[in-house]
């Protein structure tokens, strides 16, 4: 005899009875009755003053629909939506007829559990496990969300990503961009590579994705090509400063497409890589003397502080010093700006914290990662995501950056830019 090795789980009541539940449920159903039945009553007084040949009110309650049941995050629940009949007609002959916003035609499953799924797949819940992780937060009801379901969300992610990418943007500004290319550990199907996104912040201080494109992330021309396309949509005005890392091809494509824009590089990525080129034994020290630098209150304090880096570690790592010393006006860009922005304008962490939840569902991916579902996938959680993103600091200070106001060590001038 065989003899399995996996232990099985018992679920919370494992789906008997629970008087808390049904008593959640009762209350929910009688709720969605309730609030169905206002909807109708409102609809039908504001057709009033409408009647019929023999003078009665055309519009009257006309019995129910069949009874179907909701998939919902606390499980089934039951509703009946009620019929409306109109005892005339339009001067076309037409009749007018009764939709519920809260529960229209054919809807099966809550928007909650609509963005339970991608939510699922994207944290790595395979297409093959989908029924049994439903039954386990839905109950046995939720037979019907299958892998099949999954797979024709992917389709439908895919459609929703082409119509974004097209979207017009003439009505937007942005202040500050974030620009960054992120591998996975899943392999691209074709020759892409990665991921290219950039993320802005408006004149608001609202954050949104911009582009999201796969493709090289050291080649300017797969930049370029990303950037042109921004503006070919309408962003015609230059963000007033860009982050990103120093290896990006974005550089080379921002002074072609967008050469009025200031550059701000990573501090997280520099810092990795100049620690990268010094012994293990020295990253400690080293990495607080590079945090002494970029947290310096002043412009002429990260100065010394820089310089001091470079006497202290100059001789015996160059190579290291050097990757620090060739971009030191751009590190310290974020200086020329409002002090309120700099904890959000000196990393590119906007896009890093949102990646790591696509890398893992990567991860989970076997082989090769079809293009059309790894883009179909980064979009549907970026927009996710961006729901909980919160503003950014001082907000008000944006149309201050815009007018041109000249910043300096974070505080504003009194004078105006030349």
């Amino acid at each position: 005899m065989a003899k399995s090795t996996v232990v099985p789980f018992e679920l919370p009541s494992d789906f008997s009875p629970d008087p808390l539940t049904e008593v959640i449920q009762a209350g929910a159903k009688e709720l969605l009755r309730a609030a169905v039945q206002a909807e109708v009553s409102a609809f039908i007084a504001e057709h009033a003053n409408l009647l019929d040949e023999e003078g009665r009110q055309r519009l009257v309650r006309h019995g129910f629909l069949p009874e179907r049941e909701m998939m919902t995050g606390i499980g089934m629940v039951p509703v009946q939506v009620p019929r409306v009949r109109d005892r005339g007609s339009n001067e076309d002959g037409s009749k007018i007829r009764f939709r519920s916003s809260l529960v229209p035609p054919y809807l099966r499953k809550a928007k909650s559990v609509e963005a339970l799924l991608p939510w699922l797949y994207l944290k790595g819940i395979s297409t093959g496990d989908f029924s049994e992780a439903l039954a386990a937060l839905l109950g046995p009801e939720a037979e019907g969300l299958s892998s099949s379901t999954i797979t024709r969300l992917k389709a439908t992610w895919w459609e929703e990503y082409e119509a974004w990418r097209k979207r017009d943007l003439k009505s937007k500004r942005y202040v500050y961009i974030w620009a960054d290319g992120v591998y996975f550990t899943s392999r691209l199907d074709g020759d892409r590579q990665c991921m290219l996104v950039i993320i802005g912040a408006d004149e608001y201080g609202e954050k949104d994705v911009l582009a999201i494109m796969d493709g090289f992330r050291e080649n300017a021309d797969s930049w370029r090509d990303l950037l042109k396309g921004l503006k070919k949509r309408g962003l015609t005005v230059p963000p007033d400063l860009a982050i990103g890392d120093g290896a990006l091809g974005f550089w080379t494509a921002l002074r072609e497409v967008f050469p009025g824009t200031r550059e701000q590089r990573c501090w997280v990525h520099k810092t990795a890589n100049v620690l990268g080129a010094m012994p293990k034994s020295l990253h400690e020290k080293a990495k607080a003397d590079l945090q002494d630098i970029w947290m310096a209150e002043t412009k002429k304090e990260a100065t010394a502080a820089f310089d001091l880096f470079v006497e202290t570690y100059g001789v015996k790592y160059e190579k290291a010093v050097g990757k620090l010393v060739k971009v030191r006006d751009e590190l310290l860009a974020f200086y020329d700006f409002p002090a309120e922005h700099w904890k959000h304008i000196r990393t590119t962490n906007p896009i890093e914290s949102v990646f790591a939840t696509v890398r893992n569902r990567t991860r989970k991916t076997k082989g090769c990662l079809n293009r059309k579902t790894a883009l179909a996938m980064v979009f549907r959680l970026m927009m996710s995501a961006k729901k909980k993103w919160r503003k950014i600091s001082g907000p008000n200070r944006l149309p201050e950056v815009i007018q041109g106001i000249v910043f300096k060590d974070g505080i504003k001038q009194l004078h105006a830019a030349a």
